[in-house]
């Protein structure tokens, strides 16, 4: 049964949110409605009727405007908004539905798979993982990405720049950021702010960024430096009122949402303390609920049939170009396909992409590693 085991809900996993933001879900809902009325979005006609009827009279799907949800929308132009909304219903509805159509609603790229960090409930304290000689580290080059960005342009609103390593610590990271200004409604990266200097934080806030994501789980020590091994808090600390501080001076118009989030490990981490240390220098605090991820290869082998969602949310892409349907399976024994042999969309709807997802509808996730050991729906 598969109540013999702890499901973890990925989608919409906040454990706990605060917003300084405090943007109104219910106006946000208005202004999405007033644009979708008023423009014509092609193509999009069934998805636009359906928002319209799930925000305007509580349609059947469950499409909502939460807080998070609310504060991207009131950063938005008008004109924009309507756009977010339907690729918004990709990411949350699409997934439920088990529909597919020719882009992932989100893609998640990993600049590089290194990091400076052994985060206890990470799989980069795996050092089969972590050891160079077994290829799983490296660095994507500019290209490659240019390539990934080019495909995507146009095609899908939703992508971060994070995955298995530490953004920051690519070299051509810089590049990277500049190459995306003006071409996507979400933009996300995920940083543990330690690599952050002056440079960075000009070239985060003039390009194409819409949130940054700074990762911390604690708001003192010795937690933090426990939990983040190998990390620092001052020095995070002295980082992001780096980067409050260029942005209040020289980016005070920006629209970009800042957040310092962490992983709800254990009862020792509590949200005051967050919302009193990082508060004042960030837009939103948030915990995300800790999943047993950090070594999915040595887990029990589990009860769980019903299908995991990010088979019809996400994909990833490595470093190498490799294409992964989620990241829990670090090593990539699922591994699709590889960019430049195939495109994005390709990939997306390929053979071997819908036959894991037959799997998993068809509730064989116990025939398949590492599906049968996750706990992720």
């Amino acid at each position: 049964m598969e109540n013999k085991t702890n499901i973890y809900v990925k989608h919409q996993s906040f454990n706990d949110f605060f917003s300084s933001i405090k943007a109104d879900p219910q106006e946000q809902k208005q202004r999405i409605l007033n644009q979708l009325m008023l423009k014509i979005y092609p193509g999009k006609e069934a998805i636009v009727e359906s928002i319209k009827k799930d925000l305007s009279v509580g349609g059947v799907e469950g499409f909502k405007i939460t807080q998070h949800i609310a504060d991207e929308v009131s950063r938005l132009d008008d004109t924009d908004v309507g756009t977010y909304a339907i690729h918004r219903y990709r990411y949350d509805i699409y997934p439920a539905q088990k529909i597919l159509d020719a882009y992932p609603p989100y893609l998640q790229i990993e600049p590089t798979s290194v990091c400076n960090y052994r985060c206890v409930f990470c799989y980069q304290t795996d050092v089969s993982f972590t050891t160079k000689a077994n290829g799983f580290m490296g660095t994507m080059s500019l290209d490659l990405y240019k390539e990934i960005i080019d495909q995507s342009y146009g095609n899908i609103e939703f992508f971060s720049l994070a995955s298995r390593g530490e953004p920051l610590l690519c070299k051509e990271i810089e590049e990277m950021l500049a190459y995306c200004q003006g071409k996507f409604l979400g933009f996300k990266i995920n940083t543990n702010a330690s690599m952050l200097n002056e440079r960075l934080c000009h070239t985060i806030l003039s390009g194409g960024v819409n949130t940054i994501v700074f990762s911390a789980d604690a708001a003192k020590e010795p937690l933090y430096s426990q939990l983040r091994v190998k990390g620092n808090l001052q020095k995070v600390l002295d980082n992001i009122r780096l980067f409050q501080d260029i942005r209040r001076k020289h980016y005070s118009s920006s629209r970009i949402i800042s957040r310092v989030s962490g992983v709800k490990f254990g009862p020792e981490q509590d949200m005051d303390s967050m919302i009193q240390l990082w508060g004042e220098m960030v837009d939103q605090v948030s915990f995300v609920k800790y999943n047993p991820w950090e070594n999915i290869y040595e887990a029990k082998i589990n009860d769980v049939q019903m299908p995991c969602s990010d088979l019809w949310r996400r994909m990833f892409i490595w470093f190498d170009g490799s294409v992964n349907p989620c990241d829990t399976d670090f090593k990539s024994t699922l591994t699709v396909g590889q960019m430049g042999k195939q495109n994005i969309s390709d990939l997306w709807q390929s053979q071997n992409y819908q036959q894991l997802r037959k799997s998993h509808l068809d509730k064989n996730r116990s025939s398949v590693s590492p599906c049968q050991r996750c706990s992720v729906v």
